[in-house]
């Protein structure tokens, strides 16, 4: 009978216990688990993985992706040892470390350690829950169970380091190394990362910058718990949260409007170079009148590839520089950064050679009637000193003969988008009469370095770069660039003559100063002024951008990279050696043109009418080689006059007609009426 009752309650015992456990199982597998996905901060990083931008998550909280393989290995022991010892033996929740807190709770009166695994920490930090009261606690057990269920161990423990705190907005331990180290978790000091296994507990309680002797203490008994060298309790702990870096603000922003789902932006900048030049456009703009701006843009004008690029010096309204803007895709006037391209356009049409002889003289075309910058005229010099000087006649004169059109269909070839003032190009385009970015800028001088060709300006690793487009010859283009590279370097610069090929403009009203210039590798692009277009008084491409322009290249690499060798087609002769079309620039309908220096009436004025007073008339000539022969209705009338003022013998009412011939058989006529 009593065989019998025993094994009834064993039955009994162990049906309760299947049923408890079913139970249990039951309530752990019904559990709805909070998202376990992991938002992380978007990221920008350079050509080598550097860091350059952090875009913050929810409640701008800043968690970065972190993998268990980029995590200093003596940190995670230090973290296994001091927060859960037990952590790959338990399924959720340790009972040793439950009996163990809860016996220290009972001796002295109150709670001296938790209880909870780093499963339990990852329940209560996916749903940011507390863990004062029992109900709350219960929920962490039932979560940490299921969460050991379908997760791994690993997978568990990347979860804690992603959510843990630091601190601030900061989450995450790679978040935290980089706030309070300023370096990645892969390498670690025993202090760092014992700090950084502390910290978590109470981030705010313990921040070291706030609270340092809490840090310190806190630290401490992380380093007694894994039995660390005494001198590391000396290290000092960090004074500051580091600022997370911001590099390359406007074009990070660019790739994250552009791709707003991606996770990482991988771009072709150099984190080293960007740095500093954001540097040197913060220089360039000190002692500048309020709202000067800035912007540089340096690429490699073989591949395409930007290598840095800053919109503005501050990515901030301060100073009232409106550095939001980016000034690198902003649209401005080129002013004379675009004659060398008229110059290459026209060796390669055969209208000018560099040593083709051109007149910088007074010239109108109808309304318009350019002036050089200084107001001065030059006369006949070579296309190479025109382009030298920067004179303005000249290159109006060519573009006259190529026609405003075709120079923007090769800058459009060119990969450029100019912008042109009631849509139909004229002659003033030619200095500075069209609307460009600096992007447009470094693109088409790219080309220029490159032998004529060019191709698309790249800013994300791993582009695909469109085929090059043809926009001169090389010998066009090499003709140019030597020109250029001829050009004086600004005072006070370490560069020789001929290292760097670079041009300066100043856009009408001094409302834009640049400087572009490349050596054998790269290209660089400098534009200074105010974004809202207001004129900036006595600001001159060559004083404010060009010095800029070689501090870029001397930020760039030590020495510039050699111009290349002529190609072999190129014509270098002297202007007497030239063919005769090409020794003197004359337009295409020259040879049905009056000639500039031909014989002209200037008084009596064709039409005039003339009161007849004795039977004669003053007649006065200008130009033409004397001496001369008047005519009057095609009976010579003076003959051999060395004077340009005389008194031609005319009388009789009447129409007539008087014609001048010069000593070379040049002649000019006007007809007067006498009453």
């Amino acid at each position: 009978m009593t065989r019998r009752l025993g094994l009834f309650v064993l039955v009994a015992v162990l049906g309760i216990a299947a049923g408890v456990r079913d139970g249990f199982d039951a309530w752990v597998d019904a559990t709805d688990l909070p998202p376990v996905l992991v938002e992380t901060s978007v990221e920008v990083r350079d050509r080598d993985g550097v860091l350059m931008r952090v875009f913050p998550v929810e409640d701008g909280r800043v968690r970065l992706a972190l993998s268990l393989e980029n995590v200093d290995k003596d940190y995670l022991a230090m973290l296994i040892a001091y927060e859960d010892k037990r952590f790959y033996r338990h399924h959720g929740v340790d009972p040793l470390a439950v009996l163990r807190a809860t016996a220290q709770a009972v001796w002295n009166g109150q709670v001296v350690s938790g209880g909870s695994t780093l499963t339990m920490q990852v329940a209560r930090l996916l749903e940011n829950s507390g863990t004062g009261r029992w109900q709350g606690k219960l929920r962490q057990v039932q979560v940490a169970l299921a969460l050991e269920r379908r997760l791994s161990k690993d997978e568990i423990l990347g979860l804690y380091l992603a959510h843990a705190p630091y601190g601030g907005a900061v989450e995450g331990l790679r978040a935290g190394s980089l706030a309070w180290f300023g370096k990645e978790p892969a390498r670690l000091t025993m202090a760092e990362a014992a700090l950084l296994v502390a910290l978590p507990q109470s981030p705010e309680k313990r921040r070291p910058d706030r609270h340092p002797d809490a840090a310190m203490a806190a630290r401490a008994r992380v380093l007694d718990r894994v039995d660390a060298p005494e001198q590391m309790q000396l290290a000092a702990v960090p004074q500051a949260m580091k600022p997370f870096v911001r590099l390359a603000p406007h074009l990070a922003d660019q790739m994250q409007r552009a791709d707003p789902l991606a996770g990482q932006h991988e771009l072709t900048l150099n984190a080293r170079l960007q740095a500093e030049i954001e540097n040197l456009a913060r220089r360039a703009v000190q002692g500048q009148a309020r709202g000067v701006s800035a912007a540089i843009v340096i690429a490699d004008h073989q591949t395409g590839e930007v290598l840095a690029s800053t919109g503005s010096p501050d990515y901030s309204a301060q100073g009232g520089a409106l550095g939001f803007v980016d000034m690198t895709r902003a649209v401005r006037s080129p002013g004379s950064t675009l004659k060398p391209f008229i110059y290459g356009l026209a060796f390669d049409q055969g209208l000018a050679h560099p040593d083709t002889l051109i007149d910088d003289s007074p010239v109108a075309f109808r309304r318009y009637a350019p002036q050089n910058f200084d107001g001065q005229f030059r006369g006949e010099l070579t296309v190479r000193e025109a382009l030298q000087l920067s004179l303005n006649i000249p290159p109006v004169l060519l573009t006259q003969e190529l026609g405003p059109a075709r120079l923007m269909a090769s800058l459009r070839a060119g990969g450029a988008d100019p912008q042109v003032p009631g849509g139909k190009p004229g002659l003033a385009v030619a200095l500075g009469g069209v609307g460009l970015t600096l992007n447009d800028l470094v693109q088409l001088y790219a080309g220029l370095a490159n032998g004529g060709k060019t191709r698309p300006l790249v800013w994300r690793l791993g582009s695909e770069n469109a085929s090059e487009q043809r926009l001169m010859s090389r010998s066009a283009a090499w003709q140019v660039g030597h020109i250029l590279a001829s050009i004086t370097p600004p005072a006070g610069t370490t560069a020789r003559s001929g290292q760097i090929a670079y041009k300066t403009g100043t856009s009408y009203g001094h409302r834009d100063a640049w400087a572009i210039g490349f050596d054998g590798r790269h290209v660089v692009g400098v534009w200074l002024g105010r974004p809202d277009g207001t004129p900036v008084p006595g600001a001159f491409g060559g004083d404010l951008a060009a010095p800029i322009l070689f501090e870029a290249f001397g930020r760039l690499k030590p020495t510039p990279t050699p111009l290349p060798a002529p190609p072999p087609e190129t014509l270098i002769l002297s202007t007497a050696a030239l063919p005769v079309p090409l020794r003197r620039f004359r337009s295409r309908d020259a040879a049905f043109q009056k000639a500039t220096d031909a014989p002209l009436v200037s008084f009596p004025p064709q039409g005039a009418v003339l009161r007849q007073s004795g039977d004669s008339i003053p007649l006065k000539l200008r130009d033409g080689v004397l001496p001369m022969t008047v005519l009057v209705n095609g009976a010579p009338v003076l003959t051999g006059v060395r004077e340009r003022s005389v008194m031609l013998p005319i009388s009789g009412p009447g129409f007539s007609q008087i014609s001048v011939i010069d000593a070379r058989g040049r002649g000019a006529q006007v007809e007067i009426r006498l009453d």
